[in-house]
């Protein structure tokens, strides 16, 4: 299989994951479909050669996850019965089992460990940022120079969101709610 087929079932897939997660009336089963559809993009950027925007993508995930869980969980205190615990149980099984079977096939694609990625495409931008980095920003620590010159926008852009995420776990997570003063208070 080559990116393009692999891309277009992952797609397919976020899809899928969205319109469960619009249309089960189960508020947690939303929340674990939105996560479904998050690692989707994630595993697309990775094989859009975006590794940096993948990590972004799961850190932004991984809190908003635990943000909606949190706020999911005393909501939907709904019961299973037997037979719907076992479909889903089974469900789950044959998911992880395909997506196995499917990662098999997509791991080879990725080449051996240790095998640098930037050496098999020749046009890169990879190529550039180790030939022409040290003339073109004047940094001698080529990372710096990738990150804060030639992707400054996208590195901001990732600070800003990382950030953002952080002070929201930060205000949403805290065991104690903020206390009101006595001169707020309308009487």
């Amino acid at each position: 299989m080559n990116v393009e087929t692999i891309t277009i079932i992952f797609l397919a897939f976020i899809v899928i994951g969205c319109l469960i997660a619009i249309e089960t009336p189960n508020l947690l089963s939303a929340v674990v479909c939105l996560g479904v559809v998050d690692i989707g993009f994630t595993i697309l950027f990775l094989l859009l050669k975006a590794p940096d925007i993948a990590i972004t993508q799961m850190v932004v995930e991984v809190v908003c996850l635990i943000i909606l869980i949190r706020a999911t969980v005393n909501r939907d205190k709904s019961a299973d019965a037997g037979e719907r615990k076992f479909f889903g149980l089974m469900t789950t099984i044959t998911v992880i089992i395909i997506l196995f079977m499917f990662m098999m096939k997509v791991v080879p694609l990725f080449g051996d460990f240790g095998d640098p990625v930037f050496l098999r495409a020749a046009n890169a931008p990879s190529q550039t940022y180790i030939s022409k980095g040290l003339e073109d920003t004047g940094a001698a620590n080529a990372v710096a120079a990738v990150i804060l010159d030639y992707r400054g926008y996208d590195t901001l852009g990732e600070a800003t969101i990382l950030f953002t995420a952080v002070i929201g776990a930060i205000a949403l997570l805290r065991k104690k709610p903020r206390k009101k003063d006595a001169h707020h208070k309308i009487e």
